[in-house]
């Protein structure tokens, strides 16, 4: 038996070194786009229960019946302050609060019927108030139609779009985050005293 001498060179052939750098060269991008879609993905999950939170508040604000010793308020504006203000505690800018309507609108009010009205499709939505640019406050509108086997119920409708500050230039793709809108609306039935 033959024995060979140590040969730094023979020992590099079999070295597989080179090789996992350049996998992990081609994996950790990868695994980068993925972690940061998660976050990005957390982080709009949580905004958009922020806004439905907000919403239920603004909705519960504008069908509180008034207190017979107070001076008269508009219920939409009580919806919006109450919209701003949760989404305020929630660390969250109400500048981003996209305006409804408008010469080119990003967004139109929910189609709604009319409180009492016997058309069950096709019925035309009571229209946001004017007063108010950022939160969609639509009142009097039918939330359960006895036609259909319900109530009956009218109440007002809170709605609001929130547009996600999102600026990560994604390379070899067209895809714009800056224009993602989320949804936010709810509905309360009219308390009556």
């Amino acid at each position: 038996m033959r024995l060979r001498k140590w040969n730094p060179l023979c020992n590099l052939r079999g070295d597989a070194r080179g090789s996992e750098i350049a996998e992990t060269a081609m994996i950790l991008p990868l695994f980068f786009m993925i972690f940061m879609a998660i976050f990005w993905f957390g982080e709009a999950f949580s905004i958009y229960g922020t806004l439905a939170h907000a919403t239920r508040l603004g909705a519960e604000a504008a069908v509180e019946p008034g207190c017979t010793t107070c001076a008269a308020t508009l219920p939409p504006t009580n919806a919006q302050t109450a919209v701003h203000n949760a989404l305020i505690a929630s660390h969250l800018s109400t500048n981003n609060l996209v305006p409804w309507g408008g010469a080119t609108p990003k967004w139109t009010a929910p189609p709604l019927c009319t409180c009492n009205s016997t058309v069950t499709t096709g019925c035309t939505a009571p229209p946001c108030n004017p007063s108010i640019s950022d939160v969609c406050v639509q009142e009097n509108v039918q939330l359960s139609s006895a036609a259909l086997g319900g109530l009956g119920t009218c109440g007002t409708s809170v709605s609001v779009r929130y547009q996600i500050p999102f600026s990560l230039p994604i390379p070899l793709t067209t895809l714009n985050l800056d224009n993602f809108l989320l949804p936010g609306q709810a509905q309360m039935r009219v308390e009556t005293q």
